[in-house]
């Protein structure tokens, strides 16, 4: 079974000035990777309430991430063949995604999608006790974008093997 590109965002907060801190990737083979960003000077919204979630600090952010033209090349090396990623936080995800790209003068060489169209009426029935379960068994760490995409594409994977193709 090929599995969907799942993309997640963790985030400085929410709604206005809030930016992507965190990009993370789950391949269809199943691997994942994830980048911090560096913020830029102007990006200065920060809510200690996300930091909690995520556990990830501004300092942190300044010593580790990438810069954000180096991330938004990352990515599109990463989609730009495959040309499709998936969010379950779509609204979200494509407004931090687009803030990327516009300050790195780069246009995405992918497009994002909602989750939700390739889910069936069954699957998403099934989808928040799939969920959980997957998160016990597996033991993720919730709020960090690499393992979070990782988490919907087997809480999809493992949905689709209850329900059957759509």
């Amino acid at each position: 079974m090929t599995l969907p590109t799942l993309l997640d965002i963790e985030a400085s907060g929410f709604g206005r000035g809030s930016y992507p801190i965190e990009i993370g990737l789950a391949r269809p083979d199943g691997s994942t990777c994830a980048f911090l960003v560096q913020p830029l000077a102007e990006w200065t919204h920060w809510d200690p309430k996300a930091e909690l979630l995520h556990g990830i600090s501004r300092g942190r952010l300044q010593r580790e991430g990438y810069p954000v033209r180096e991330v938004a090349r990352w990515l599109n090396d990463e989609l730009g063949e495959i040309g499709i990623a998936y969010s379950d936080s779509w609204g979200y995800d494509n407004t931090w995604l687009s803030l990327l790209f516009h300050h790195a003068g780069m246009l995405p060489a992918f497009r994002l999608e909602a989750l939700r169209i390739l889910l069936s009426e069954s699957q998403q029935a099934l989808w928040s006790d799939t969920k959980e379960a997957v998160i016990r068994e597996m033991g993720i760490h919730r709020h960090r974008a690499g393992d979070d995409a990782r988490l919907l594409q087997l809480t999809y994977q493992r949905t689709l093997e209850l329900t059957g193709p759509a």
